[in-house]
């Protein structure tokens, strides 16, 4: 990969991320604020700091944080301050528990989440569509924000994004107990998620929506990197193996391997072309072979996990 392939290659991926957190902070806005229900992450322990601070709030400090535009509801202390100050402690931490290099993939991510928190989404949308955002039910919501931000945050980490917050967090517990880092994440989130029931006019259906939450956006980020990820094998046999071979190389741009094989029953020589690809890819390369030679005979598995150049950095899981 060139010097500019490469530029690029960030550039796109950080654009990308930005747009998957800009997803996640549009959830948490429209839809789980107004109903006072938290998941999990920095963000739930921001927001479980706003609701538990509405109306406390002097006025003065209240005008303060609306002079700067900064999104809020009830009067409590904006979720992108608690965010980025907790993000500021956790990253100090992280610094000098896990290293520079993990700390460094977090940063942007912070800052790219405190800024989309920061906005009044709905003040906006009421400005310029002349009506306030349509109102759902807390668990129409609670299902909406969770496809949503786990959309969101798939493709942040499919990118290598990060938001920061609680993984942190779990990686020190993990690094110090005999607990794996799914655990941790999993313990960080539902104390968030429980500690909505001891808000004030809060009750158990809070923490039934917001555990609806973690479930929904959970299910969605796996669901969509296991698509992504997701890769095929090709066998393919066909007298147009050369053909075949270039089109999946030059137009497909796949690697291929061209093996020598024998039919067992004519003992014939034949040639066996093996290709791996993205799942998403299959299309293409079965029309290419379709398009050289309709009688060619091919196999098509799953492959559980492809490592290397093209694929996954090996090591990642």
């Amino acid at each position: 990969m060139t010097k500019n392939q490469k530029v690029a290659t960030a550039v796109r991926e950080h654009l990308i991320i930005a747009f998957g957190l800009l997803l996640y902070a549009l959830a948490w806005n429209f839809f789980l604020f107004p109903h006072q229900v938290a998941g999990g992450g920095a963000t739930g322990i921001a927001a479980l700091v706003m609701y538990a601070t509405q109306g406390l709030l002097p006025e003065s400090v209240q005008e303060f944080f609306n002079s700067l535009g900064m999104a809020s509801v009830g009067g409590g202390i904006p979720v992108s301050v608690t965010f980025f100050v907790m993000n500021g402690a956790l990253l100090l931490l992280s610094i000098k528990e896990l290293g520079l290099s993990f700390s460094l993939r977090s940063i942007y991510g912070v800052f790219m989440l405190t800024a989309w928190l920061w906005i009044p989404y709905r003040d906006l949308y009421e400005k310029f569509a002349g009506h306030p955002f349509p109102e759902f039910d807390p668990f129409m919501s609670s299902i909406l924000a969770g496809l949503i931000a786990g959309f969101g945050l798939a493709l942040t980490f499919v990118n290598n994004g990060s938001s920061g917050g609680t993984d942190i967090i779990a990686k020190v517990i993990n690094k110090y107990r005999t607990i794996s880092l799914g655990r941790a994440l999993l313990l960080c989130d539902v104390i968030i998620i429980v500690s909505t029931g001891f808000l004030p006019d809060a009750s158990i259906k809070n923490i039934v929506y917001g555990l609806i939450v973690m479930v929904v956006m959970t299910t969605t980020i796996d669901m969509y990197i296991n698509g992504v990820r997701q890769s095929v094998q090709f066998f393919i046999f066909s007298k147009k193996y050369a053909e075949i071979a270039d089109a999946i190389t030059f137009q497909a741009r796949r690697g291929v391997t061209v093996m020598d094989g024998q039919g067992w029953y004519s003992k014939e020589p034949v040639k066996v072309i093996t290709v791996i690809a993205r799942r998403n890819e299959s299309t293409q390369i079965f029309k290419l072979i379709k398009d050289i030679d309709p009688d060619a005979f091919i196999s098509q598995s799953a492959a559980i996990g492809v490592y290397g150049r093209g694929f996954d950095p090996i090591g990642k899981k």
